[in-house]
């Protein structure tokens, strides 16, 4: 949903794609962005294949196939898209294309930050003026400029003040964060790495972003690029329903009626899962932040994730309001901004028109 959002959005100019694993495996993530391309007839954005093992270079991988299906697109057995990934991996892709446009490119992150770290950055969105993209391969570790040549990164992870979708300390994208400010304690998931308190660390939920590579989410929130994370503290306020959906099949948008073929199965789970007549719109969600920043409030602080223990994949946020005396692991750390409220109606509202008039 979120890339045929960006492909019927005017104020960016898609220049590519880059995947990685996380609803399914890499191999497979090459193989729907070819096909969804085929299907919007723009075979002319390339696609990079991403990293096939996390930072660390582990092998056994989460990857979330009872969300979307095994096929990752509601198990609808689409033929075999016939175009090709570019022979650039998703790193040397993002990399390329930030030295080419220096503070132009925007990366929009919507699975695990393994491509982004290793590069520094992933998937490629030009944006009028700035430049987006999706995030797939590490570019940090290739290319130590990256951080600095690139525009912006948004992503998608962190839980901030809520549960998990992991488990109770973490959100699977990244980590679950923990937010308190100066003179009270509150939780919040946050959408990029972790939250410190000023008074305290505490778990609360993890996301498969972060989850799916704590160490490379970890390297991304620290690495001083420009990095604006969305939580599922906040997609979760931002909710499709049954009859929102009907809207879309009775539309005469392309993209809405290929959409509703698909989103059966993402239903299903959150009927099962949540008890909901409804989904929780992650990663379109995270594609607004980049459109449209204005249709969220947002806090800025040093964000952190555990890679150890039954918290691996937490993050955590530290507002700095705090100056602590001994030398830690948060000392001369930059900033990264979180969302924390979000005008779901209206984010609602842009992507069914934008869908609906495809």
């Amino acid at each position: 949903m979120a890339i045929f959002l960006a492909l019927r959005s005017p104020e960016i100019k898609v220049i590519g794609l880059t995947t990685i694993y996380g609803n399914v495996y890499t191999t497979l993530a090459t193989r729907n962005a070819l096909h969804l391309l085929e299907f919007a007839g723009r075979t002319d954005i390339p696609v990079a294949e991403g990293s096939h093992v996390s930072y660390m270079k582990a092998t056994k991988l989460r990857v979330a196939d009872f969300v979307h299906g095994v096929d990752g697109l509601g198990n609808q057995n689409f033929p075999q898209p016939k175009s090709k990934p570019i022979e650039k991996s998703a790193a040397e892709y993002l990399i390329k294309q930030a030295n080419l446009y220096p503070g132009e490119v925007t990366v929009v992150a919507l699975g695990p930050l393994t491509n982004i770290a290793l590069v520094s950055f992933a998937t490629l969105f030009p944006f009028g003026i700035r430049n987006f993209y999706f995030i797939g391969t590490p570019a940090i570790q290739l290319d130590p400029a990256f951080a600095k040549n690139i525009g912006q990164i948004v992503l998608l992870g962190g839980a901030f003040a809520v549960n998990g979708n992991v488990n109770p300390a973490a959100e699977a994208n990244k980590v679950l964060t923990c937010l308190c400010d100066h003179n009270r304690s509150s939780l919040e998931l946050c959408a990029k790495n972790f939250v410190m308190n000023s008074h305290f660390i505490s778990p609360l939920g993890l996301d498969k972003q972060i989850f799916g590579d704590p160490e490379a989410a970890d390297i991304v929130f620290t690495s001083g690029a420009d990095v604006l994370a969305v939580g599922i503290n906040v997609t979760h306020q931002v909710i499709m329903k049954d009859d929102e959906r009907d809207k879309l099949a009775q539309s005469d948008g392309m993209f809405a009626k290929y959409l509703c073929k698909i989103l059966d199965y993402y239903f299903s789970y959150h009927r099962d899962a949540y008890s909901m007549k409804g989904v929780y719109l992650h990663d379109p969600t995270a594609l607004v932040a980049a459109i449209n920043p204005s249709l969220m409030t947002y806090t800025e602080g040093v964000v952190r994730v555990q890679t150890t223990g039954i918290t691996r994949g937490l993050t955590l946020f530290f507002n700095k309001q705090k100056r602590f005396e001994e030398a830690t692991e948060w000392c001369n750390k930059p900033t990264v901004k979180v969302a924390v409220t979000v005008d779901a109606h209206a984010v609602i509202k842009l992507v069914m028109e934008r869908l609906m008039n495809s």
